[in-house]
């Protein structure tokens, strides 16, 4: 299998799933002539655009770090790697629906624990599909340095606890969960997050 194929399957499949995601907007409909009325069903629909908004954001960060494992760390792919992929793509293609069930139902506990158990499925595929690329004897990879790897893998837990925490803490307050969710997917679109969490793991490390 070429990476090539790999990566034109992959950027097709964000590319609709991440476009999914909007179909959850609908438009107001009826003769609405008064702007007010516009203005209240788009202020209803705002649990709809935090929902559309995180989930975005969720994959456009997962589709980065999947581009890193197969394009730039992974230099050969294997039918092993392969599978690990159909599994994170079945994973990401759940995304739409379990946004929108958050979106329409964001105080409700099953909403959020479907939700957060779907990101915290996405983050532990991608977390074995490095750990197999990393210990496959025929997979060919690109050399890092140590604090490059820990890096790396701290991308991709840290959102994976957040939604732990966010999915355990929803028996306690669904909002508390919603803002977890968010700082697990906000961590990864800052540049200099890992550095903050890297230095925190080498200082307990040295006490």
């Amino acid at each position: 299998m070429q990476q090539q194929r790999l990566n034109g399957l992959a950027d097709g499949i964000f590319a609709i799933v991440m476009t999914i995601l909007a179909f959850e907007l609908k438009v107001p409909h009826g003769n609405i002539v008064d702007p007010t009325d516009i203005w209240i069903a788009v202020v209803n629909m705002s649990h709809v655009f935090v929902s559309l908004t995180l989930s975005f954001a969720l994959l456009f960060t997962y589709w980065r770090a999947h581009h890193f494992l197969v394009s730039v760390y992974a230099k050969t792919l294997n039918v092993g790697l392969a599978n690990w992929n159909a599994l994170f793509f079945f994973l990401i293609v759940l995304v739409p629906f379990t946004a929108g069930l958050l979106g329409e139902h964001v105080y409700n506990q099953a909403a959020i624990i479907i939700y957060g158990t779907n990101v915290i499925l996405i983050g532990m595929t991608l977390f074995f599909m490095r750990r197999y690329i990393e210990e496959h004897p025929k997979i060919e990879t690109e050399q890092f340095h140590l604090d490059e790897k820990v890096s790396g893998y701290v991308r991709i837990l840290f959102p994976v606890v957040t939604a732990l925490f966010g999915v355990v803490l929803s028996f306690i307050s669904p909002v508390i969960s919603i803002v977890l969710f968010a700082a697990g997917i906000l961590f990864n679109l800052v540049p200099a997050s890992t550095n903050i969490i890297h230095k925190a793991l080498v200082e307990a490390v040295k006490d």
